[in-house]
């Protein structure tokens, strides 16, 4: 079944409340790379139930639907779907025991033609569900390698932030676990691409890759560790493209340039020299 504009516009994607766990947190924590240096002080504070702290690129996966697009009633050639792009903006200090709620909306399509594939843009609001104060909201634009010729032009939801043109200011690097995407996904995202070799083999790649969001946490532990002293509250906003695939067990060098509250970033694969994040941005507190 092709998908059409409107079948994906008039899609219902299932809405998800969840009580944010110490484990939930920890376990997220240890997926984008915290608990690499078990003794550092910057590691504990989220990995260690006591005192514990939320990191703020977690907001990506609370109450987070999960791969929906797998859903047969979508029509979408699910294998071929990739991260295009991701923004996370955080009204407040994510609450740990809260029970929270996610509601995600397909908000446009713009079709490229069937030789291109199609972007989505959807939008996934998270609040309190006590009181309905926004914690959250998560913008995400995917790419629909195989679906192209839906129809639809609808206009990007924000301009793509443009990196400093100096040499940048400062630079951290992180080994990424050879097991890193089977932690992460354990966090939401059981999108087969990141664990099954014979599904990565028929998206066209030579093994399982990284998940995005995951490439994503470890970009933002990097300026966390560089800029903010680990302090994740610092955290407002966190934007970012997604140019290649990340592949578990490389080396991410994540390059920055600080203009007050304003870090740009790069994010590249050291190994295979390949930019794996692109357009980076982190507003500060």
């Amino acid at each position: 079944m092709a998908i059409t504009y409107d079948s994906m516009m008039n899609y219902a994607v299932p809405e998800v409340a969840q009580v944010l766990s110490d484990t939930d947190c920890i376990l997220y924590a240890l997926g984008v790379g915290f608990g690499a240096e078990p003794e550092h002080p910057g590691h504990l504070r989220y990995v260690y139930e006591d005192g514990l702290e939320v990191l703020p690129m977690m907001a990506n996966v609370i109450a987070y639907p999960g791969f929906w697009l797998k859903d047969p009633a979508t029509g979408v050639d699910w294998k071929r779907v990739l991260h295009g792009e991701q923004v996370c903006t955080i009204h407040r200090p994510i609450p740990l025991g809260a029970r929270l709620r996610g509601r995600t909306r397909i908000t446009g399509i713009d079709d490229k033609g069937a030789a291109f594939g199609a972007f989505m843009f959807a939008r996934r609001d998270v609040v309190e569900e006590a009181s309905g104060e926004a914690v959250c909201t998560l913008e995400q634009t995917t790419l629909l390698r195989g679906d192209g010729g839906c129809g639809g032009n609808d206009a990007r939801p924000r301009p793509v932030h443009r990196l400093p043109r100096r040499e940048p200011d400062l630079h951290h690097d992180l080994a990424v676990g050879r097991e890193a995407a089977l932690v992460y996904r354990l966090s939401g995202d059981r999108n087969p691409l990141h664990v099954d070799p014979a599904v990565a083999k028929a998206a066209g790649f030579a093994r399982p890759i990284l998940h995005g969001m995951c490439t994503m946490g470890y970009a933002g532990h990097s300026v966390m560790a560089a800029v903010c002293g680990y302090d994740g509250g610092r955290i407002r906003t966190m934007q970012v493209r997604f140019t290649a695939p990340a592949y578990p067990g490389e080396t991410l060098r994540t390059e920055m340039w600080v203009d007050g509250d304003v870090v740009s970033f790069r994010t590249r694969a050291l190994e295979r020299d390949t930019l794996v994040l692109g357009n980076g941005r982190i507003e500060l507190h």
